[in-house]
């Protein structure tokens, strides 16, 4: 991160740090260098160290620096897409005969990639309740080299209290990562918790409009940073500089938007609390919550995600889903529109059978920007 925006507030940095004016025109918007390769003064005489867009591109660069700033973190990369930044961390971190401990709830996507693509190479994975700092030092081996941490976690929106982990991971040597994406950077900074790395799918509320597919890696230590950048560059899943321009775009409004989604979810959780069709309300800024009181020490507010359970079972589930009208059926979260999804069908259909296996009654909202009360509305009869 830039010396330059280390005094600054979140809201300016997310405006202003790597958005520098356009040297050439004064544009205040970065141009989207939409371009593979540049010309050189002479062999190796390269203009600001770009030679090829997939060691370097100035958009990404751009939004490299915004991430960092965000973060508080000394060096940010962004990616094709959230696994694939995953995907480059585990290659960095990780080498056949190794061991992480992932959380007990996680996305399907970051459990399938443990499972089945992690695992063939060697590497060993084992399951922890990462609310409980004992279970996963519990959990840890001679071998382990990472523990790896969602929260809110997705979609049971557990809390882990992150600077607890962060003193079992250098008690025991390993790095701790911190997926960050239900929270965002303006709600949780994880490395300021005591985490080594952050991970985020951008495609979620960094873009905050589901127009982007991409993914980020932020670093507290240097050395770290430069690993990963090599990683980046040698497998080569880089973000595009249409889609870093797109997440940049979105990322100016981040602040904003993450306090209405907060708004807006608060107070769909109090009334899914008093619905006589649901059995329970899975939301961190519920003073009921079991991770309330984590969420409310380490969080800025509680974000727009939920997820609640209803009478009936499974197909009663469905049935909400495919009754929500204004809440979109589809997968996915994190943008400006609300969506509504049955997690054991649809974004964690993966782990089905797995000990992070999703109860089947259990619905998924992304509570989006619009006016709470047609939200509200949406849900009554949807759910009957």
């Amino acid at each position: 991160m830039s010396d330059e925006h280390t005094h600054q507030n979140f809201e300016t940095r997310a405006i202003h740090a790597g958005n520098t004016a356009d040297p050439l025109t004064g544009a205040v918007v970065p141009p989207i260098y939409q371009v593979s390769t540049y010309k050189q003064d002479g062999v190796g005489g390269l203009r600001g160290g770009y030679e090829y867009s997939r060691s370097a591109n100035p958009t990404r660069s751009a939004l490299e620096e915004n991430l960092a700033a965000l973060e508080g973190g000394r060096r940010g990369l962004a990616f094709a897409s959230g696994l694939a930044a995953e995907d480059c961390l585990l290659r960095t971190l990780l080498a056949p005969g190794d061991h992480v401990v992932i959380p007990n709830d996680a996305y399907g996507g970051t459990f399938r990639l443990f499972a089945k693509v992690v695992a063939r190479w060697g590497v060993e994975w084992s399951v922890a309740d990462t609310s409980d700092p004992a279970a996963v030092r519990d959990a840890l081996t001679d071998r382990t080299k990472a523990i790896w941490v969602e929260t809110p976690s997705n979609p049971l929106l557990g809390i882990t209290d992150i600077a607890a982990l962060a003193d079992v991971a250098r008690s025991a040597g390993v790095k701790l990562v911190v997926d960050n994406t239900f929270a965002s950077p303006y709600l949780q900074q994880p490395l300021a918790l005591g985490a080594d790395v952050v991970v985020h799918s951008l495609t979620k509320y960094m873009g905050g409009h589901s127009d982007v597919v991409g993914g980020a890696l932020v670093v507290a230590d240097e050395t770290l940073g430069e690993e990963l950048a090599f990683h980046q560059n040698a497998m080569g899943a880089v973000a595009g500089p249409f889609d870093s321009w797109i997440v940049l775009r979105g990322i100016k409004t981040l602040a904003v938007r993450m306090d209405r989604h907060s708004e807006n979810a608060t107070r769909v959780a109090e009334m899914l609390t008093r619905h006589p069709k649901v059995t329970s309300v899975l939301y961190p800024g519920l003073p009921g919550h079991p991770g309330h009181e984590v969420a409310a020490k380490q969080m800025r507010s509680f974000g727009g995600m939920i997820s609640f359970r209803v009478q009936g079972g499974e197909e009663a589930a469905v049935a909400v889903c495919d009754r929500a009208k204004l809440f979109t059926l589809g997968e996915s979260l994190g943008g400006v529109e609300s969506l509504i999804e049955h997690p054991g069908r649809m974004t964690h259909a993966s782990v089905a059978g797995s000990l992070l296996e999703v109860p089947a009654d259990l619905v998924r909202l992304s509570v989006g920007i619009e006016n709470v009360d047609d939200l509200l509305e949406d849900l009554r009869q949807a759910l009957g």
